[in-house]
């Protein structure tokens, strides 16, 4: 008779809050985590029903997910969104950052209010996010937040985006120093253009079809592409990957 219990007990399942979970590249995220068996919290700030079908693909898979509402700036949502998942499913190893807001204008036209509500999600939102994570991600656990290769590739009109991302990416190795022995990495993706509806909106096809030229590979990215890059860094191939700005971006800057 085997009197290993360890052997006969299943292991504890690891568990993934992902803001900004319900569409796009958050939506791609929260598959690919509950594809390597992740029970996953989407978080969504204001569609219910996106993040509900969001929630019904990973059921329909044989995945677990519930879905939650909450803004990444508003702290007290968040530190909720967190109780929840605790809640739910008896605590948190990855937080994936994925919420954000983009605005395009020249620096000399931009409606401040904008930049105020840009900042306010990339910015706050992040910082929020990132407080909830350093207090209670689980040992061996992974926090990604999301710039954009804006950052390096710096196209004009991208000026308030570009800069709420660059406080993101100057936030990430200080994170990571902090959580010294705690045996959690840190670590931020930056995509170039990617097939989104918050990258496609406002573009006429001739600037998609520029953009998709632009990196050596000439396509745009996939969320699925960026999803797998997530998943890496979540998971324990990328254990020794901490601290660092990730651009996916198929060879641009």
């Amino acid at each position: 008779m085997n009197t290993n219990t360890s052997a006969q007990q299943p292991a504890a399942t690891r568990v993934a809050v992902v803001t900004g979970g319900s569409r796009g590249i958050g939506r791609a995220v929260s598959r690919e985590l509950a594809k390597d068996g992740l029970a996953v919290v989407v978080d969504y700030a204001g569609d219910e029903a996106a993040a509900e079908e969001t929630v019904a693909e990973i059921t329909a898979d044989g995945g677990r997910a519930i879905a939650v509402r909450a803004d990444v700036a508003d702290e007290q949502a968040v530190a909720a969104l967190f109780d929840r998942a605790e809640k739910e499913y008896g605590g948190v190893d990855v937080v994936v950052n994925c919420a954000g807001r983009m605005a395009l204008a020249p620096v000399a036209e931009l409606d401040l209010a904008v930049l105020d509500a840009v900042h306010r999600t990339n910015i706050r939102g992040t910082f929020v996010v990132a407080q909830q994570a350093a207090r209670r991600l689980r040992s061996g656990g992974a926090f990604v937040g999301f710039s954009t290769s804006v950052v390096g590739t710096q196209f004009p009109s991208y000026g308030a985006y570009a800069a709420s991302k660059g406080a993101v990416e100057a936030l990430t190795l200080i994170l990571a120093r902090e959580l010294r022995g705690r045996d959690v990495t840190v670590n931020t993706v930056a995509p170039g253009p990617t097939a989104t509806d918050l990258f496609l909106e406002g573009k006429t096809e001739e600037q998609i079809e520029r953009l998709a030229k632009t990196p050596p590979l000439e396509r745009l990215g996939t969320p699925k592409d960026i999803a797998r890059v997530v998943a890496f860094l979540a998971g324990p191939q990328g254990r020794w990957v901490n601290g660092q700005i990730l651009r996916a971006n198929g060879g641009m800057v």
